[in-house]
């Protein structure tokens, strides 16, 4: 289909063909080069929720259209901005919302991939909550799209903008607590219910939703407030449990730090059997990364629901989430989710400890900031999907891989495999309902 098939041509053909000729097909567009001082026209996607955090855009742009499948979760950012053209579902929003410069997508992790990545087709910058993806092979896709279509995009794990982890991260490049081979990174999630059975009950859907635009690209189901509007990260169908949630949180200073990239094999040990429908209520996992030119090799565990042992916090209160980078020379231990704060352990070794002059920019966690800069000519923002955030994604949804397999996987990054394992691929790229393919 060419860029200049009038609306009444294009929707025929795709009522025709289907929703997922939309998704996947032929509108393209180069996006728009705003000046420094523009304002950018911007539609949030999921305006109810996380979305309301983005609503403070409008500061210093502007928000053009509000897209969210639920009337009732979205009545706030409606009312604070009457103006903005209102949309349920946000394949008709940039089919129709002609003056957009760029997008936030906020929706559960199940649909990021499919609005972020028609979005990017049509030449629209791109703004995506962590995780970036639902699905390992989704963030692959998310990279290239990016930069085959040359906008600009961030990742919304927060902390990457902070200076404390900037910091952080410099002070182990420099060989500040030396030679790394052990990290830990905990985090207090779930706080939603998992490990659960799918329920019997169907209730009647809430007039003020519209469940079949909510469930997306996932199987139909019928709906039940066990999903929506909440505790969706907890059924493997719509979230990616609390690695989802926290990790591209929690494993960032020492996924930047180390420079870690693609693990070799990773293996988890759940704290319940785990079944099909959600994810257990703990686990442990744990990631080998290869030597990585002269960094040595190390091993990663996330712990959920759990901590690493007492011993490594030298006498520190254990935090609800955060890391430990152990090293040679000392301890770096972070006691956050988002990594913005460190010290470096034994304190009395590193009392006089100055910091190395800084290498990377700083934007004080102003998140939003670095990608508004980046859409009006700026440089990209450090957690942009081509350079950082895929990267990321894929290392932390991996270890779901694991937990479902039941097993320790050997990781063909390149391919995105596990080797001599293909019921994996099941976990790597999911399949969608009809009418929903990328």
């Amino acid at each position: 289909m060419s860029r200049q098939t009038s609306r009444r041509q294009f929707l025929q053909t795709t009522a025709a063909a289907g929703v997922g000729f939309w998704v996947a097909g032929g509108l393209e567009a180069a996006p728009r080069q705003p000046g420094p001082n523009d304002r950018l026209n911007i539609a949030i996607i999921g305006c109810g929720g996380r979305g309301e955090a983005h609503l403070g855009l409008a500061k210093t742009e502007n928000i053009v259209a509000l897209c969210d499948v639920d009337e009732q979760r979205a009545a706030n950012a409606f009312k604070r901005f009457p103006k903005a053209t209102r949309y349920q579902d946000f394949r008709v929003l940039l089919e129709k919302q002609k003056n957009l410069d760029a997008v936030v997508v906020a929706t559960p992790d199940h649909t990021h991939a499919h609005a972020s990545i028609m979005a990017m087709r049509l030449g629209k910058h791109c703004y995506c909550e962590k995780p970036l993806t639902h699905s390992i092979w989704e963030a692959r896709q998310m990279k290239e799209t990016a930069a085959k279509f040359r906008v600009q995009t961030q990742m919304g794990n927060q902390g990457t903008s902070s200076n404390g982890l900037r910091t952080g991260a410099e002070i182990v490049q420099a060989g500040g607590i030396g030679d790394v081979r052990e990290i830990h990174v905990w985090t207090n999630r779930p706080i939603w219910p998992q490990g659960q059975g799918r329920p019997a009950a169907t209730p009647p859907v809430p007039n003020t939703l519209n469940w079949d635009l909510w469930i997306g690209p996932a199987p139909m189901r019928p709906y039940n407030p066990a999903y929506a509007p909440f505790n969706w990260r907890g059924w493997w169908d719509f979230g990616t449990g609390a690695i989802g949630d926290m990790a591209c949180h929690t494993m960032n200073l020492p996924f930047m730090a180390l420079r870690l990239g693609a693990p070799s094999a990773v293996s988890a040990v759940p704290a319940q059997a785990v079944n099909n429908e959600s994810p257990p209520v703990g686990c442990t996992i744990t990631y080998e990364f290869p030597a990585r030119g002269t960094l040595p090799a190390c091993r990663m565990v996330w712990y959920e629901r759990g901590l690493p042992p007492n011993a490594l916090f030298q006498g520190q209160k254990p935090s609800g989430s955060g890391c430990l980078m152990i090293g040679s020379k000392g301890t770096m231990y972070s006691p956050s989710d988002y990594g913005g704060e460190y010290r470096l352990l034994p304190l009395g070794n590193f009392k006089n400890y100055q910091p190395p002059q800084p290498k990377m920019p700083r934007v004080d966690g102003r998140h939003h900031e670095e990608w508004l800069r980046a859409c009006k000519g700026g440089p990209a923002a450090m957690s942009n999907f081509i350079d950082y955030a895929s990267q990321l994604t894929e290392m932390a949804l991996l270890g779901n891989v694991a937990l479902r397999m039941g097993k320790r996987i050997v990781w063909d990054s390149v391919n995105l495999r596990c080797v001599d394992m293909p019921a994996a691929n099941q976990y790597i790229r999911r399949t969608y309902r009809k009418g929903w393919e990328l």
